[in-house]
């Protein structure tokens, strides 16, 4: 029982008195802290209710008390003031901040001079480097910065945390240009950008997240490839070969995009990192190969410096790189513009005066011009992006906009194998359209072929194989497709620009300068009236009748009216035409 009109502290939930700050005979200001109970392992403060004297304490320390149960008894009286919390400086650091800093500080470049100039001294960057400048300021979101290599068997903890900060990847979330993209970077300073334990651990969790969210990813490859040294990994896994970080970046194909940004030195897994993504951009400098030195060394095979082994300029021609770059700094400023062909919205434009397309196919039937010139008129100024340009050089594949959306693009180039498609060129454009159905991207098809390329020398490349790939791809698009006949329309490769058939695309359109047929003009009347030819008085001048009578035939106007295709336009007014097809269009399946 309390006296009357005393005040009473109560437990604040069932548990165990842990301490009392008060005796009998205390003044106390209401507010002030008087008891702890402990629940569950925290404790939970008992306060004055009331100011006044302390009249007598009703439980002890170490004493269990129910919900409610009463404490402290509290005569009123004195001093009505609450008694006021500490001052508290919000700038004070505790000891425990104060070593994570310390701890975070050794992965900053700040705390490696040695480190960076180095790197400097090559006139490259830094991991970090390469991400604050990729990224919009203050919105990365860094994972696993905490790791280290494992090698806790081999070398001390401090060691590891001043050698090894990350585990030697800077992975994590951020913005660029406002979009979310995730961003991951083999840090080369850190044990040569080598693949360990923890760095692939780090880059499984972090793709999980960015796979789960659709988010676009931008991968800075360099490195050495897998790391041998990480024993204390070695009762976890013996070869290392369960490591899922390649599954899991293949299996984002189609989820989203995948950029992979390479400079300096890229061997063995950090390149199958590399030759994995979506779009692949290099720098000039850069050296890729699935096998470093010391591996083709140790297979027996020779030694080679870094610099022998898959030079960049080299895989440009072979096709393994879309993009080739000046340094670092121009590969970032490469992805920012390729993420941005897949954001989705529509972007503020300009364009180029569109009369000029009527001027640029030239009369001269025979005569090859400017396919680049072509598009860079044709769409938004500044925007086409052409990936794998030294590649399959007959077949240009660009990421252009036409008023602010993005679109993919393939053209023929009558520069080159005057524009029919050889086996790189076919390969090379279905993979584009592949890329293009993966991330919704509608697609432009700028038709000007002969046809596929044919004789003994293109057979040797296995073109009926590698050029089927392009019609297998255009047959199985599920964006929309529009062709657009600038000129030479003829046969399967004509067919393979439009997606497989004339039927396919959701809109083929033609110029006046368009011309169609099976097979080119002058082999088909040579070959179909051979007999006549060879009977004609005069060979040259029923040749040339012939020759006219089908090119008549196949002029865009007489095909428009048979509705082969749909429509026969004045160049200027492509785009427009293009705009209103693609707010017509559908999914195509």
């Amino acid at each position: 029982m309390t006296g009357e009109g005393n005040s009473v502290a109560v437990a604040p939930a069932s548990g165990l008195v842990v301490a009392v700050n008060v005796a009998a005979g205390d003044t106390v200001r209401r507010g002030a802290l008087l008891a702890l109970v402990e629940v569950m392992k925290t404790q939970l403060e008992v306060v004055a209710p009331v100011s006044g004297r302390v009249v007598c304490v009703l439980a002890a320390v170490g004493a269990a008390v129910e919900a409610d149960a009463p404490l402290i008894e509290i005569e009123p009286g004195g001093e009505t003031v609450e008694t006021a919390p500490a001052a508290v400086d919000p700038d004070a650091i505790r000891p425990a901040l104060a070593a994570l800093r310390e701890r975070l500080a050794f992965g900053t470049d700040a705390a490696r001079p040695e480190a960076v100039g180095k790197r400097a001294a090559l006139g490259m960057r830094t991991a970090r480097a390469n991400v604050e400048d990729l990224l919009d300021p203050g919105s990365f979101n860094e994972y696993g910065a905490l790791a280290v290599a494992a090698q806790r068997k081999r070398r001390s903890e401090d060691e590891l945390i001043r050698a090894t900060p990350g585990d030697g990847m800077v992975a994590g979330f951020g913005t660029v240009a406002g979009s979310p993209t995730c961003v991951l970077a083999y840090d080369y300073a850190v044990l040569a950008g080598t693949q360990g334990y923890f760095n692939h651990k780090k880059t499984d969790r972090v793709l999980a997240v960015a796979a789960d969210a659709k988010t676009p990813v931008v991968f800075f490859t360099e490195g050495g490839g897998g790391r041998p040294g990480d024993v204390d990994a070695d009762q976890i896994s013996v070869t290392g070969l369960d490591v899922t970080s390649f599954a899991h970046w293949a299996g984002m194909n189609g989820i989203a995009p995948r950029i992979a940004v390479n400079a300096g030195r890229c061997f063995a897994g950090n390149a199958v990192m590399f030759g994995l993504a979506d779009i692949t951009v290099a720098t000039i400098g850069s050296n890729i190969g699935l096998g470093g030195p010391a591996m083709i060394e140790g297979g027996g095979l020779g030694k080679f410096p870094p610099e022998a082994i898959g030079p960049a300029p080299l895989l440009a021609e072979k096709g393994a790189i879309d993009l080739l770059v000046a340094n670092e700094a121009a590969g970032v400023v490469a992805a920012k513009a390729l993420l941005g062909y897949f954001g989705g919205a529509a972007v503020p434009w300009v364009a180029a005066d569109q009369r000029p397309l009527r001027q640029l196919i030239p009369e001269n039937r025979s005569r090859a011009y400017d396919m680049r010139a072509l598009i860079a008129t044709l769409t938004d100024s500044g925007s086409v992006t052409e990936l794998r340009a030294a590649y399959g050089r007959e077949m240009i594949t660009a990421l252009v906009r036409i008023e602010g959306r993005a679109f993919g693009l393939i053209a023929n180039d009558s520069h080159h194998l005057g524009g029919a498609i050889g086996a790189e060129g076919a390969e090379k454009a279905g993979r584009f359209l592949q890329l293009c159905d993966a991330y919704g991207l509608p697609v432009v098809s700028l038709v000007d072929t002969p046809g596929f390329m044919v004789g003994p020398a293109s057979e040797e490349t296995a073109a009926v194989r590698r050029g089927s790939r392009l019609i297998a791809a255009g047959a199985n698009l599920g964006v929309p497709f529009f062709a657009v006949v600038v000129r030479k329309g003829y046969g399967l490769g004509a067919q393979a620009m439009a997606a497989g058939s004339f039927r396919q695309p959701n809109a083929i359109i033609a110029w006046p300068t368009a011309e169609f047929g099976a097979m080119g003009i002058e082999g088909a009347v040579r070959l179909g009236f051979r007999k006549e030819l060879e009977a004609a008085p005069d060979r040259a001048a029923l040749e040339a009748k012939l020759i006219a009578a089908m090119y008549d035939r196949g002029r865009a106007a007489s095909v428009a009216a048979h509705l082969e295709i749909d429509a026969v336009i004045d160049p200027l007014e492509t785009r427009a035409w293009l705009m209103r097809a693609l707010a017509a269009a559908g999914p195509r399946r």
